[in-house]
């Protein structure tokens, strides 16, 4: 269950990198295999978003680094971006170009 401390880490982190306010709607679970490994699991949040110019929603989650502190995702509802699994896919793909995989 996401608490309220959650969501707010959550929201500072969509207004941090994207200048907007939000409002958590719901959670999907998922699960991002590639060749029949499991390359993320977790729990994506949903956000309708306030003041954004032109995106309605965004998807959020964190994901512990190496160091052990919290890494905030806030990928916005931007093709190709339509769902919680293709935000998850992007964040992926963003990562293993930048090298912090």
């Amino acid at each position: 269950m996401l608490d309220s401390e959650s969501v707010s880490a959550l929201q500072k982190a969509i207004k941090d990198l994207h200048g907007c306010d939000s409002f958590f709607v719901g959670a999907v679970s998922l699960v991002e295999t590639f060749e029949d490994r499991v390359v993320w699991q977790g729990v994506v949040h949903v956000f309708d978003l306030s003041g954004h110019a032109s995106a309605k929603q965004c998807y959020a989650w964190a994901s512990p680094t190496d160091s052990g502190k919290l890494r905030y995702y806030a990928v916005l509802h931007s093709p190709p971006v339509d769902s919680p699994q293709a935000a998850v896919r992007a964040a992926i793909v963003r990562d293993h170009r930048e090298g912090s995989v």
